[in-house]
């Protein structure tokens, strides 16, 4: 006869058994690297997991910060999709937002990297400077504002009207129609940041051999070093360079709101983390704000994923 297992006591088949026994015994043998690993892993998971799962939480509640969460399931995301037509525009200009500043910064930061790190050390230190310098300046971007005021006294206005180019001043920042592509000018302006030193110190890292060993086997040119040596050998590079400009891209608020103010003229400077901003930092709903955050994340993975398959085929 078959024994009747105690109440409250689990019997795992034995192949479970000696997999968690095996998970056991390589984690006490290892112990010390995950002692030392322990610290950063501590603060990915309260800082990185946990807050994505807590808005994933808060993404199927109603939760306005003063009264305990109220469990709504779906309700906020078919209400982000299918009666938010704010949200519908901020989507749009994110895309677009996106599509132009990303691949456009990212191939500058290589091109520029490329084209440094050819010169004299000395040359390549202050050139990396320079191009550096407007991402850690802070609000250095508020120059922008005086170049596109929107009286005769900005310097786009002046300069147009001193030509006779136009009669009267453009309001850059307040038009609908040129608001957009001024904010991307000035976005293309600031991102020359980390990709930018990432891609010089990964060429910096390429070993000259190659290069010579290349020369040997037949490649004739330099845009031959570049697709065959050159661009597979900072695979790792590149993909860390993509990630930074995809997350940028879309996520840009931070020069968006002072340029164009908040809200834009007829939402034409919206994007999804200024619309996410104004619901979780202005009208307090938290759980809408989490279910515009959780999509945000999605697309952003999902992006990431498809530029990884692309670097992959790299050179190949």
């Amino acid at each position: 006869m078959r024994a009747i297992p105690s109440k409250g006591k689990i019997n795992l088949p034995s192949s479970y058994q000696n997999r968690f026994s095996l998970f056991l015994q390589d984690l006490w043998r290892d112990r010390i690297s995950y002692f030392f690993l322990a610290p950063y892993g501590i603060l990915f998971l309260g800082f990185t997991v946990l807050p994505v799962l807590i808005a994933i939480f808060f993404s199927f509640n109603y939760h306005n910060m003063l009264q305990p969460p109220q469990w709504v399931g779906w309700q906020n995301y078919f209400r982000l999709f299918l009666a938010d037509d704010i949200f519908l525009i901020a989507v749009k200009n994110t895309f677009i937002f996106a599509a132009i500043t990303g691949p456009i910064s990212y191939f500058l930061c290589f091109f520029f990297a490329w084209l440094i790190n050819e010169l004299q050390p000395r040359i390549r230190t202050i050139l990396s400077a320079i191009f550096y310098a407007p991402s850690i300046s802070g609000y250095a971007f508020m120059i922008w504002q005086i170049m596109f005021s929107g009286d005769s006294y900005g310097y786009i206005n002046g300069f147009l009207l001193y030509w006779g180019l136009i009669d009267e001043p453009i309001q850059w920042l307040l038009d609908p129609q040129w608001m957009m592509p001024v904010v991307i000018v000035v976005v293309l302006w600031m991102s020359m940041g980390t990709s930018f030193l990432v891609f010089i110190a990964g060429l910096q890292g390429i070993d000259p051999k190659l290069y010579e060993a290349a020369a040997v086997d037949g490649i004739k040119n330099r845009w031959q070093e570049l697709f065959y040596i050159t661009l597979p050998a900072m695979k790792g590079y590149l993909m860390f360079g993509a990630i930074m400009s995809i997350t940028q891209s879309f996520a840009a608020a931070g020069y968006i709101i002072p340029l164009v103010g908040f809200p834009s003229t007829d939402y034409a400077g919206r994007t999804v983390v200024t619309h996410l901003l104004d619901y979780g930092n202005v009208r307090f709903e938290m759980g809408y704000a989490s279910t515009i955050a959780v999509v945000l994340f999605v697309v952003m993975i999902l992006t990431q994923q498809l530029v990884q398959r692309l670097l992959r085929n790299l050179g190949s």
